[in-house]
Order: structure tokens, then C-alpha cells, then sequence
């Protein structure tokens, strides 16, 4: 999936430290957190346009090839918000280096995988290492620049992670067509020696003194909850919903859910405080997130296997594709930014989804249509909707909570977009399944796309009720 890196402003805490580094050292700071999340950034976006020659070369079913993403996105969302926490806790340079050497063994796992059984552990202990390179890299910035520099240096992470994360479909279609799917595991070594000689090198101790105890049981129960509500939806793609253990995957996981929000209520170290909930702008912009990301995440999973199998795209034509609107939202989200601090959150969180949606259904009406008419504009729309919302979003969810809990009111907005992603693969290919198509390696291309059409318009419902939600309960500042 292609997004604008989230940024997790509570995690960035002054530090007493921050102020003995030099600006030299600082420098390399910065390059050491970049270098090191920009694997996360880039793996995010670049195991799309290899997933169907990854399925035909481990002869993957169809019920099998979602968890290829959602293996990752499922460890990344569920810990992401206690991994944040371990950095403050153990020692943030520690966090990040044990996340990246956990992230390259994975890679490796990856590339050498001979079935699809170890492609997908692997994918999953991925997705456990950037859940603590990620904010551990946030963190350090944080404790390591002074405040007047801070926001610089924050700007400087999240736009490198945006164009990395740009240039992800296009490197990994390129790897694919030119050294085969396995390579775009492999490319994640020398990035990773890297981080971890200029993080060994240049990066400084710190911790916060005073944080509180880890919320294991949350995340235990997040992560089994959601692990077993996506196995029962994806069996149910595969089996159909009245298959026994797809009904039994799904009850267990929402029992567990229901076990997460009790814990929730009561933890003294909630990883996601119930209480921030009671703000109608919190709510909001969360239920944006979800349905929005829901949309987003669900059309670019179908879109490369339509690029590629049915239309007989080269990968890195398909990668390519996608390279329009990930150009939009790395330089259009500051301008999207500052519009949204002179009208008030409210208008770009209405129009933005609404634009999105317009481009979804473009999506939808592609197939068939020439590039320059069909999949272009609607590519651009989708960028341009997603741009107008990315800043507004993250500037309400930080604007109506206290500032100690500004970064878990961050970590959960960031968590929701990645569960949205993790739900979207799983419900669109119940909804593709039981449409007629099929994710299998030779799939009937008429009723592949007739599938295709509909998730697409799934989506675009989503990303259209995304703006509801921004219209009828985002207030924030408005000013027009």
C-alpha cells in the first residue's frame, strides 16, 4: 500500500540530552532514523505489484495470497502502539536496533522462502520489527533535536518516507520484471547495514524515566482478535460463510476484541485509553481514517493483479501506474496542510474523501479504457482526495486531546489506518469471491473483472462515507 508515512507527533519528546548534540551529529541522527524507517516505508508499498508472480511461483491459493499483505499489516498494527512504548521504556536506539535487525532477518526469510508457509512468517515477523523501528525512529528524533528543530527534522523523515514510499512500485515492479519477486527482499540488506552502522555510530541513549509498564495483554488480545477476525473472513472468501471454522475464526476473534476493549477500560497503561473516544472530533476523524484507508488499501491490493494478469501489464508498467498519485501526496500534502490552518479541518475532510471516491469509480470504469482516459484521471482524483485529507486528518486527531496523550491519540489514528488496510484486504476479496472472480493463477478475465468493478465501488462507498463522517462530526477550527 502507497500512503503518506503518519507521523506520530507524542512520541517526539524533548529530551535533557538533546540539547549536547552538535548540529553535525544531529545530521547523522537524521539520516540513521531515515534510513532505517524508510525500509518499512518502502516495504509497504512495494510487495503490491509482486503479489501475483510471488502467488504463481509458490503456487499460493487463492485463500493464502491476501495474508502475504495482511501477514505484515496485522504485526504492524496491533504493536505498532507498544512498540512505541518500548522505545520510551528500554532505550530508543536499543528498540530500533533490535526492530531493524528483526526486520532484515525477516527479509531474508522472505527472499529465501520456498513456500509460501515461510514467505508468510516471514512476512509477519516484518511487520513485528517495523512495529519497533518505526516509532523507536520517531522517538529518537525527538529526544535528539532541540524543539525550534524539531519540526524540521520531522519534516525531513516524513518526506523522505512519502517518496520512498513513491518510488516503491516502480523499484519493485523493476526487480520483479528484471531479477524476479525474491529480489525486492533482498534489496532491504544493504539499506539495513546501513541504518545499522550509522545507528550504532551516531545515535544517542534515551529513554523516558518515567514510563509506565507495557499493556502486553492489550496487545496480545489486539493482535489475536484481529488475527483471527481476518482468518475467518478470508476462509470465508475461500469456503463461503457458513463454512464451520470461518464462523468459529470469526466469533473467537470478535470475543477477543471484545476482551481488548474491556482491558482497554480498565489498564492503568492502556495502549489505547477509551477516554479519548468521548471527543466527537477523536471519534470523527477515526472513523474517517478507517473507512478512508479502508478504501484506499482495498483498491490498490486488486488494482496491480487487474494491471497485471487480466490486462497483461509488465510490473513495472503497473508500478509505474501508481507513481502520479504517490507524487501528489509526498509534495501536495504541505500545501494541503496549510489550507486546512486557514479554513478549519472540517471542508478538506469532507471534499477530500468525496474526491477520492470520484476516483475510485474512475478505477472501476477503467478496464477497457485507454491509459491517458480510463486509469490516469482516476489515479489523479484518487491522489488528490487523499492529499487534500492526509494533513487536516492528522492535525484534528493531535488538536483535541491533552499533550500527554498526543502521542497515543497519534499512534492510535496510525494503527486505525493500518487495520483498515488489514480489514479491507479481507472483506473485498469475501465480497470478489463471492462476486464470481477468483484470485487463483488462471482466472476467468471476464468475471475477474466484473469482481473487480465491484470492490472498486465498495471502496468508493467508503471513501464517499469517510466524508459523512468529516461533514456531520469533524468541527475542529472551521473558519469558513
Amino acid at each position: 500500500m502507497t500512503q503518506q508515512p503518519p507521523c506520530d507527533k507524542g512520541l517526539i519528546q524533548a529530551a535533557a540530552g538533546a540539547g549536547t548534540l552538535s548540529p553535525a551529529d544531529r545530521k547523522w541522527v537524521l539520516a540513521a532514523t531515515v534510513l532505517g524507517s524508510s525500509l518499512a516505508f518502502i516495504d509497504g508499498s512495494v510487495v503490491g505489484v509482486a503479489l501475483p508472480a510471488m502467488q504463481r511461483d509458490l503456487h499460493a491459493s487463492a485463500e493464502a495470497t491476501p495474508w502475504i499483505v495482511n501477514g505484515y499489516m496485522l504485526f504492524l498494527g496491533a504493536l505498532v502502539l507498544i512498540g512505541g512504548a518500548a522505545a520510551d521504556r528500554f532505550g530508543r536506539k536499543a528498540v530500533f536496533l533490535i526492530g531493524l535487525a528483526i526486520f532484515t532477518a525477516a527479509s531474508v526469510v522472505c527472499g529465501l522462502a520456498p513456500g509460501v508457509e515461510v514467505l508468510l512468517a516471514g512476512r509477519m515477523a516484518q511487520g513485528l520489527g517495523a512495529a519497533l523501528l518505526t516509532p523507536a525512529s520517531l522517538a529518537i528524533l525527538g529526544s535528539s533535536f532541540p524543539e525550534k528543530e524539531r519540526g524540521k527534522a520531522i519534516g525531513a523523515w516524513a518526506g523522505f518516507g512519502a517518496l520512498t514510499a513513491a518510488a516503491g512500485p516502480v523499484l519493485g515492479g523493476f526487480l520483479v520484471d528484471h531479477l524476479g519477486w525474491r529480489s525486492i527482499f533482498f534489496i532491504n540488506l544493504p539499506l539495513a547495514l546501513g541504518a545499522a552502522l550509522l545507528a550504532w555510530r551516531a545515535l544517542p541513549e534515551s529513554r523516558d524515566e518515567d514510563a509506565k509498564g507495557l499493556d502486553l495483554a492489550g496487545a496480545a488480545l489486539a493482535a489475536g482478535g484481529l488475527g483471527l477476525l481476518i482468518w475467518g473472513l478470508t476462509r470465508a472468501g475461500d469456503k463461503g460463510l457458513g463454512d464451520p471454522a470461518a464462523l468459529s475464526g470469526l466469533i473467537a476473534g470478535l470475543v477477543l476484541l471484545a476482551g481488548f476493549v474491556a482491558v482497554e477500560d480498565r489498564s492503568a497503561n492502556a495502549m489505547a485509553p477509551l477516554t479519548l473516544f468521548r471527543s466527537r472530533d477523536f471519534s470523527g476523524a477515526n472513523l474517517l481514517t478507517l473507512f478512508l484507508y479502508f478504501a484506499l488499501s482495498g483498491s490498490l491490493f486488486f488494482l496491480p493483479f487487474q494491471l497485471i494478469r487480466i490486462e497483461g501489464w509488465p510490473a513495472t508498467q503497473a508500478g509505474a501506474a501508481l507513481l502520479p498519485f504517490s507524487l501528489l501526496m509526498g509534495f501536495g500534502s504541505g500545501l494541503a496542510g496549510r489550507l486546512s490552518s486557514k479554513i478549519g479541518p472540517r471542508w478538506p475532510l469532507t471534499v477530500g474523501p468525496l474526491i477520492a471516491a470520484a476516483g475510485l469509480v474512475g478505477m472501476a470504469l477503467s478496464p477497457g479504457l485507454p491509459y491517458l482516459a480510463g486509469l490516469l484521471p482516476a489515479t489523479l482524483a484518487l491522489g488528490v482526495g487523499m492529499t487534500i485529507s492526509v494533513a487536516p486528518l492528522t492535525t484534528t486527531v493531535m488538536a483535541d486531546v491533552s499533550e500527554k496523550h498526543a502521542g497515543t491519540a497519534s499512534g492510535i489514528n496510525s494503527a486505525v489506518a493500518r487495520i483498515a488496510g488489514l480489514l479491507a484486504v479481507a472483506v473485498l476479496t469475501l465480497a470478489f469471491t463471492a462476486a464470481g472472480g477468483t484470485l487463483a493463477a488462471t482466472p476467468d478475465p471476464p468475471a475477474f473483472e466484473r469482481a473487480y468493478r465491484l470492490v472498486m465501488l465498495i471502496s468508493a462507498a467508503c471513501a464517499a462515507l469517510a466524508g459523512v463522517f468529516g461533514g456531520l462530526m469533524v468541527r475542529g477550527r472551521d473558519r469558513g
